[in-house]
């Protein structure tokens, strides 16, 4: 079953989803392995696997690891266009569109068109939207943009209902790696209100509290990244938190 279309079967059902986000700098093999036996214990639904800047060429051992411990889906989270590999069963083809960015809104994507296609990787169109959280993230360094204010939900709403009528296919709301404050419930639920595809929320979830409440908000996929890497108990706790709120 092609990726999206679980995505979207499970949205249709009501079912709420969960993402381990990795990046390939910085868990060691070893780590690698723990991470995807106990994210198949725990019911985890994705990996995506990536980050604003990777150093260490990491990401096809990275994606062999995980799929040799695991049959989760593999989704590609780049942050630019070298971060393809088709190891991979699928990538986000990210627009940043909460930007005024060229490169990142259609740019990069020329430039890694052919490769994708090439790779037989499942593209899947994807709005990301950064939103501040009180905190000047790599995410908003490296893309030069600026991110939508956390207040302005009519703009979120906005923005996301024009990735739609483009023809995205998902929303990403992301308060970007370590921040402060996690995207609200009420930027959520106005967002949800306004489209139909899928949302997919990420940046400062470190509860499984903050988890349940994105869910009820109307998120559809819930990301944890950060904060797995202080402790990995924390797949465990929002993975059994979401499970139970289905």
């Amino acid at each position: 079953m092609k990726t999206y279309q679980s995505i979207i079967e499970k949205k249709n059902s009501g079912i709420k989803q969960f993402a381990v986000l990795i990046d390939p700098d910085k868990p060691t093999d070893r780590q690698l392995s723990e991470i995807a036996l106990l994210s198949n214990d725990v019911g985890v639904d994705y990996f995506f696997v990536g980050g604003s800047l990777l150093t260490n060429n990491n990401l096809d051992n990275c994606i062999s690891v995980l799929k040799s411990n695991s049959a989760i889906p593999v989704i590609l989270f780049p942050g630019n266009t070298l971060q393809i590999s088709s190891k991979a069963d699928a990538i986000l083809f990210l627009s940043l569109i909460s930007g005024r960015n060229p490169d990142l809104l259609i740019g990069n994507h020329v430039i890694s068109a052919p490769y994708i296609r090439e790779s037989k990787l499942e593209a899947i169109p994807t709005g990301y939207m950064l939103i501040e959280s009180g905190k000047h993230t790599t995410a908003l360094y490296m893309s030069n943009t600026f991110p939508i204010p956390s207040d302005k939900e009519d703009i979120a709403a906005c923005t996301a209902m024009a990735g739609e009528m483009l023809g995205l296919k998902l929303i990403y709301l992301d308060a970007g790696s370590g921040a402060l404050n996690p995207v609200s419930s009420k930027m959520i639920m106005n967002v949800a209100k306004s489209i139909k595809i899928p949302i997919i929320t990420g940046g400062g979830i470190i509860t499984p509290e903050k988890a349940i409440e994105n869910c009820e908000a109307g998120a559809d996929i819930i990301v944890v990244g950060n904060g797995i890497e202080k402790s990995d108990s924390l797949i465990k706790e929002i993975g059994y938190a979401i499970k139970g709120f289905n």
